[in-house]
């Protein structure tokens, strides 16, 4: 038997399980080949292809500019890469929104052309009609509720959202209707502690949080944040489990170091 027939795959039935069963969920974000391999070999269980990569890897200051296309190129390189790991992407900004044929259109490209297994979306209630029309094609949904920076020139800020009574309870509204939609999970970004533990005990269906404290049903970051390859963007919801970016500088500053002095390449690492 091949390695990859011993390979048991994430499924949105296996993170509802996970639920049941109290196992937290890990999710991490994606965009390439490479570490798509090792995230998936570390055992994620989610691998999201988040429209941030229009801040992490194309360098814009919000999440908008990013396109479908470009989305579906990420998410076929991480495709590529993944063995276990349930492969969610992003649906960009303005492929979606107000149009449920444009966003129908929109999930069954990236999951013809990348070979995803679901897509996420931002939003509640203004956007029941889309998810339901891309539902009824097959295509799993996860909802993303709280912060969502693709309206981030409607809300003017970054900050903690559904702090108000009234706020909270159309998030709770909205995390009720995603759920009776027929969406497999629900991001929950950045809202307080104790609406995102409420939420996530009175739904079925798992919760995945960032910035939204500890008893959700699983926790996302952006990789390069985890890593610490990013050093400008400091929320307090960031763990940065190691400081890659100063060893990447330090390795650099070496091999640059040994080109400039002829040491690199040596005899071994020369051809006869």
């Amino acid at each position: 038997m091949s390695v990859h027939a011993e390979v048991k795959r994430v499924t949105t039935h296996v993170l509802q399980a996970m639920k049941s069963q109290n196992e937290p969920i890990a999710m991490l974000t994606a965009y390439d080949y490479t570490m798509a391999r090792i995230l998936d070999a570390a055992g994620i269980d989610v691998l999201l292809v988040g429209d941030s990569a229009s801040n992490v890897v194309a360098g814009h200051e919000t999440t908008l500019p990013i396109t479908l296309d470009e989305m579906i190129f990420l998410a076929s390189s991480v495709v590529r890469g993944v063995q276990r790991a349930l492969v969610v992407v992003d649906l960009p900004f303005g492929s979606y929104q107000g149009n449920s044929e444009r966003a129908l259109d929109s999930a069954i490209r990236i999951m013809k052309e990348s070979g995803a297994h679901a897509v996420k979306l931002e939003g509640g209630a203004e956007i029941a009609e889309s998810i339901s029309r891309i539902l009824s094609a097959g295509v799993p949904v996860m909802g993303h509720l709280g912060l969502t920076p693709q309206s981030i020139y409607k809300f003017g800020t970054y900050s903690v959202r559904a702090r108000e009574e009234a706020e909270a309870d159309r998030l709770r509204s909205d995390a009720k209707l995603l759920q009776e939609l027929g969406c497999f999970g629900l991001v929950l970004e950045k809202i307080p502690r104790g609406l995102a533990e409420e939420i996530s005990k009175d739904l079925i269906i798992p919760t995945v949080g960032i910035g939204a404290g500890p008893e959700t049903d699983g926790q996302v970051l952006v990789t390069m944040d985890m890593l610490g390859l990013t050093k400008d963007f400091n929320p307090r919801f960031i763990r940065r489990y190691l400081d890659l970016a100063s060893v990447i500088e330090g390795a650099t500053a070496e091999y640059i170091k040994d080109v400039r002095s002829r040491t690199f390449p040596d005899i071994k690492e020369s051809y006869k």
